[in-house]
């Protein structure tokens, strides 16, 4: 195995909207580098990088895939990112471990929404980025317009180092700007530059000073050599990048103690874990020990592996620079560090997006109750965009991600990873009840038929509490009406009365119950009878204290084009939202809103619909309302149907 050092690697991360070409460029890569010995193809499942049978479905991106080979004595390491914004946490964890980025666009599409979002996650990480204008063989392929687009949205400093010859059926090659040579063909060979664009070929020339922009079709084969000769001249190497650990940043050594960092974990039945991890300093060796600084534990490494798409390689050790895998661990997750016990340094984790859209996931049958559990579990350690969590209040389990594809790519995975099969659902609203005026309540549980009877008899007072508060429960009997050994029992009837309220059966909130007085029969009363009692008489209470049905309120941030603000404010209004501020940010604004969560369930659909990608917001709830009148009605009847649909 050649060994390379720091300065001999370059890690990139390929970025792009989704459908520029970045897989298929990628692919160009590896076999004009002669990783591969065949060029597949997207469109018919064969490339290196799109493997997972999702993927192969789709024909799109879901995950990250490394992608190794070797250019004049370099390593490069491609990582090819998903395009679709909805696994944006793929794209977050291949960006961390790169050092630089090659940024794909499509010659006939321009700069797109996608394009602008990458842009902007390279420059808030500072990650050094090369353009590709890609599809120059595509019909309505248009370099110098591009180009335009991409000095307008992104500065005048992005400058070509290499203009195409022709487009679309007569795109024939590229000129190099730097040698002034044309090339045509594949592989390309040396030819005279057309007099039709050799005035232009001057002119940017002129105007070359950095950021270089590159263009070919990765589906001809032309451009990857000189992307390639790029990527290793102007894309720096690990030896120039320090290392960000917690605290601050260290310089990147092979002789340092080990520190690695864990950037993705794929969970596979059958082949079990696969974690992926990217060395900063010192080494790792197969069949050896490190230390978890996260998790404070021991780790034993196995086989080492270096990936080329679902191809793995056994290597003896992976050093700095690289990227390697390795099967089977057991206490470590994405994020952590491997490193030495007696030199433990943290580097800083990946910051993942939280989720933003939600479905309720069911089980088909009960043999799939059983199993859902885990598989939930070992995708949501996969994937660090995915929540699951159990809503105790309507019963439902929900898992949370960054839009509707991701999680029906999610429920796709769960069928076939683990032989669950699942049906997701919009999550039951989590209202509640509540009482707005005091009340008194008496029940009075009688029963005889020969022998003991049963007899339980209370007088409670209730009274709303301020709202977001527990319920309480206290009592004021004198006299000894309710004996002391059956005042718990009341309680604990009234408290298992707290789940189900009388307007549309949802849970109680913000009630003080006070238990005053009842009586009590010598011989008939039992603890079971208070506790009935104590329900009976809250059911009561809260009927006669002018119930209200409570709902979640959401504060929102929406991030959106200043052309498109007036749009978004006037839909929110159609959503019961109340528009609380709005802050200018560059040529986007920051709303500030709040709304309903019955209203905006759906929002992650709604907005991507309204803008084309272009606008983003974050949603976490604030506090509980009363819901209007009318509403509640609409609901009551729809708890009531669903209720008797239930029975029957």
């Amino acid at each position: 195995m050649q060994k390379y050092g720091l300065e001999n690697i370059r890690n990139i991360v390929l970025l792009s909207h989704g459908g520029a070409g970045k897989t298929s460029l990628s692919e160009s890569i590896l076999f004009t580098a002669g990783a591969i010995s065949r060029l597949g193809k997207v469109d018919d499942g064969s490339s290196t990088s799109d493997y997972d049978p999702d993927e192969i479905k789709r024909k799109i991106s879901i995950n990250l895939s490394l992608l190794p080979c070797q250019w004049r004595d370099i390593k490069i390491n491609l990582i090819d990112t998903p395009g679709y914004s909805d696994f944006v946490g793929e794209v977050k964890a291949g960006m961390r471990v790169s050092e630089g980025a090659i940024i794909v666009i499509c010659a006939a599409s321009s700069v797109e929404v996608g394009t602008e979002q990458v842009w902007g996650y390279c420059k808030e990480a500072k990650l050094p980025r090369l353009i590709f204008i890609n599809k120059m063989d595509r019909e309505n392929a248009d370099f110098f317009r591009t180009v335009e687009g991409v000095q307008a949205k992104f500065g005048p400093k992005c400058l070509p180092i290499q203009i195409p010859i022709g487009a679309h059926t007569s795109f024939q090659g590229v000129v190099d700007l730097l040698t002034m040579k044309g090339y045509t063909g594949t592989p390309p060979k040396e030819a005279e530059i057309p007099s039709s664009i050799k005035s232009q070929a001057d002119t940017f020339r002129e105007k070359l000073v950095e950021a270089p922009i590159l263009a070919g079709s990765a589906l001809q084969n032309t451009g990857a050599n000189w992307l390639m000769d790029a990527v290793c001249d102007y894309l720096p190497s690990p030896k120039e990048q320090k290392v960000a650990i917690d605290g601050g940043a260290i310089e990147p050594s092979e002789e340092a103690p080990l520190g690695a960092l864990v950037f993705k974990t794929s969970a596979d039945p059958y082949v079990g874990k696969l974690t992926y991890f990217r060395v900063y300093n010192g080494f790792i060796d197969s069949n050896s020990q490190v230390w978890n600084v996260n998790k404070g534990a021991v780790e034993r490494i196995g086989q080492l592996f270096v990936l080329r798409g679902k191809t793995q390689e056994p290597v003896p050790q992976v050093r700095a620079g690289d990227i390697g895998a390795v099967a089977k661990l057991n206490v470590t997750v994405t994020g952590d560090t491997l490193g030495r016990q007696d030199k433990p340094t943290k580097i800083a984790s990946i910051i993942f997006p939280e989720p933003i859209f939600s479905e309720a996931v069911h089980p088909k049958t009960k043999v799939d109750v059983d199993k859902i559990g885990t598989a939930l579990s070992r995708l949501v350690e996969e994937d660090h965009t995915l929540r699951v969590h159990r809503e105790l209040d309507t019963n439902e389990t929900i898992i949370s991600g960054m839009g509707d594809t991701h999680l029906y790519v999610t429920a796709e995975k769960i069928q076939r990873k683990f032989g669950v099969n699942v049906e997701l659902a919009i999550p039951r609203v989590p209202y509640k009840e509540t009482i707005t005026t005091k009340a008194d309540a008496e029940y009075k549980h009688r029963k005889q038929s020969g022998g003991h009877g049963q007899y339980g008899h209370v007088l409670i007072k209730m009274e709303p509490l301020p709202r977001g508060s527990d319920n309480e429960f206290t009592e004021k009997v004198v006299g000894g009406s309710v004996p002391r050994n059956y005042i718990p029992a009341v309680e604990k009837g009234v408290k298992e009365a707290y789940p189900e309220g009388v307007l549309a059966g949802f849970p109680v909130v913000s009630v003080k119950t006070t238990l005053y007085d009842g009586s009590f029969h010598p011989v008939d009363s039992s603890e079971i009878c208070f506790k009935i009692a104590g329900a009976q008489a809250f059911k009561k209470g809260l009927a006669e204290g002018r119930p209200i049905l409570l709902e979640p309120i959401m504060n929102l941030k929406v991030t959106v084009p200043s052309d498109l603000t007036g749009d978004i404010i006037g839909d929110l209004n159609t959503k019961r939202a109340r528009v609380i501020g709005m802050n200018p940010e560059g040529d986007k604004n920051i709303i500030e809103a709040q709304a309903p969560l019955a209203e905006v369930q759906r929002y992650a659909i709604d907005l991507k619909s309204m803008t084309q990608g272009r606008a983003t917001y974050t949603m976490k709830l604030d506090h509980y309302e009363e819901v209007p009148a009318q509403i509640t009605q609409k609901i009551a009847a729809e708890r009531q149907a669903q209720k008797q649909a239930e029975k029957a």
